[in-house]
């Protein structure tokens, strides 16, 4: 039997799991049930290690040196969990962030 044969019925399990996980239409009504649940989201510009007389001596106007570099993506946390990296935006005339990139399961390099 050549390979543009099978069928995805052959691969299914005996008992029809498969089949039933399948069955029912997903749409995001399924998620009705969590859409008020409170999410706590960060968007980390960059990070920076100091000693407390250094945070003490920071005035206005101070510049603080972070771990990043102009242009370069920003992180995305919801739950203190890293899930994407974006850009920063300016929409009508506040900070904003916009994904560029989701981070998948077990993909946390920087």
């Amino acid at each position: 039997m050549a390979d543009e044969d099978l069928k995805l019925d052959e691969f299914a399990p005996e008992d029809g799991a498969l089949a039933d996980t399948f069955a029912e239409d997903k749409n995001a009504g399924d998620l009705a049930t969590v859409f008020d649940v409170p999410v706590a989201i960060s968007a980390v510009l960059g990070r920076s290690s100091m000693s407390v007389a250094q945070l003490l001596q920071l005035g206005s106007g101070s510049v603080l040196e972070l771990d990043r570099k102009v242009g370069e993506a920003i992180d995305i946390y919801v739950n203190n969990r890293l899930v994407a990296r974006g850009e920063v935006v300016i929409v009508d005339d506040r900070l904003g962030v916009t994904m560029t990139e989701i981070i998948k399961d077990g993909d946390t390099q920087a």
